[in-house]
């Protein structure tokens, strides 16, 4: 079981082994622009959609509008053909121009640095809120997605029933230290070796300190 004896060796490992595992989309277009606003787009084009979709949906909004000045000067058919084909792009189109447009008309196009402010804007839940303060300011948050609900569950270390139950149960429990680094490593763990059924467990560097709670097989 992962514990917080253990916590510190699991971090660690993980940290080193991520280096050969893909981070996720919206970590990689952050290392290269820690501009609020894109890390905020970015992760709702992200919904429900597969990051090697997602990334160079992003790069061609992007080039067309960079702030939400600029994007309100597109047309929302010029946004769809620009993310196409990402999940529900018609629907995100509309969220962009609707989140630009609040953000102009009542942020003087900043993007707000709380995570209770950004969770009153259409479209944004809580992974999105916690990404743009974590990812765009570097300010203390933790981003649970499916897979950091699934892997410290299956680990052990927490026993929730949802992502939100499980946000809370690591603010509760998990040194501060890793609150902003945990999604990324989590991610890009459960997109290459800690899969939702028939997990990689033979390849999984800290499989010792798992529980493998409902892992029914594995390989």
């Amino acid at each position: 079981m992962v514990t917080n004896r253990t916590i510190d060796k699991v971090m660690s490992t993980l940290r080193q082994e991520s280096a050969t595992w893909n981070a996720p989309v919206v970590t990689q277009m952050a290392t290269l622009s820690r501009d609020p606003y894109q890390v905020l787009i970015a992760c709702l084009l992200s919904l429900r959609t597969k990051d090697e979709t997602t990334g160079p949906a992003a790069r061609r909004l992007f080039a067309l509008a960079d702030t939400p000045q600029k994007m309100l000067t597109l047309t929302k058919a010029q946004i769809e053909k620009a993310i196409y084909p990402v999940g529900f792009y018609k629907t995100k189109s509309q969220t962009v121009l609707d989140i630009s447009q609040e953000l102009v008309d009542h942020y003087g196009g900043r993007v707000p640095d709380e995570i209770d402010e950004l969770l009153t804007f259409k479209g944004v839940g809580r992974k999105t809120a916690n990404l743009v303060v974590t990812l765009g300011y570097q300010k203390p948050g933790i981003c649970v997605d499916t897979h950091v609900h699934r892997i410290t569950n299956r680990w052990g270390y927490v026993e929730t029933e949802n992502p939100e139950e499980t946000e809370m149960a690591l603010r509760d429990k998990l040194p501060g230290k890793y609150w902003i680094e945990i999604n990324d490593l989590l991610v890009a763990m459960g997109q290459t070796i800690c899969h939702p059924t028939s997990p990689k467990c033979s390849l999984c560097p800290i499989e010792k300190y798992c529980d493998k709670i409902e892992v029914i097989r594995s390989r």
